[in-house]
């Protein structure tokens, strides 16, 4: 019954927005890259928190049309904790200190890590800065906070590609949380977008049930 409710849901979803989950339990240090030259990481300021929101979306448009939902971010995962958003967001800036790329890890209900809209501005892809600033965020992150959970859509197969290269793997479970997960609705967009090589290359596996158990609608649980 779930999987036929899950098939009927998916069909009702443009395929590159359909959800799909992943966990990586040890990143791959052969996917480490180091920071280019010309750009540094600092943390978000609490003046561009309208830089910010817009962020996740290459038109401005859809920016103001989405920035309700980017504040009720704010509102309900991360004001509840203060200024903690300011110390874990990070900017990549360019030599003129322009945000060029962002991503953070969060502390997910305080019992397990995600990582939270990783983007790099559509004019700077390809230099491999999403990599630099993944690279930045795992690399020598204690033991104790894997693993790390995302959420992502089919459409950002790109980052699912880069995703599997630092060693996550997308879970198999038809509902993560509240949020069904289309996985098995996804797999010929993804094959189709990344080609037989790179689709090849993915790994899955069920999400441990310590962490289902953990994941539940509550507004603060959101990634």
């Amino acid at each position: 019954m779930i999987s036929s409710m899950q098939s009927s849901e998916a069909n009702r979803i443009d395929p590159e927005d359909l959800n799909l989950f992943m966990m990586c339990e040890e990143p791959d240090p052969s996917a480490f890259s180091r920071l280019p030259a010309g750009y540094h990481v600092r943390t978000c300021r609490e003046d561009e928190v309208e830089i910010w929101k817009a962020f996740p979306f290459d038109d401005p448009a859809d920016a103001e049309t989405y920035s309700g939902m980017m504040e009720g971010y704010l509102r309900d995962v991360y004001a509840p904790k203060g200024k903690q958003f300011f110390d874990a967001c990070l900017f990549m800036c360019n030599d003129q200190d322009y945000p060029i790329a962002t991503g953070f890890l969060w502390r997910t209900m305080d019992a397990f890590t995600t990582l939270h809209w990783l983007k790099v501005r559509k004019s700077e892809e390809g230099k491999g800065l999403g990599r630099a600033l993944l690279t930045r965020m795992i690399e020598g992150l204690p033991s104790d906070q894997f693993p790390i959970y995302l959420h992502t859509q089919p459409g950002s197969y790109r980052a699912i590609k880069l995703y599997a290269d630092f060693g996550f793997r997308l879970l198999t479970n038809t509902k993560i949380g509240s949020r069904m997960n289309h996985l098995g609705s996804a797999r010929p967009y993804l094959k189709r977008m990344m080609g037989s090589e790179l689709y090849g290359r993915l790994r899955e596996r069920a999400a441990p049930d310590s962490f289902l158990h953990l994941v539940t609608d509550d507004p603060a649980c959101r990634f």
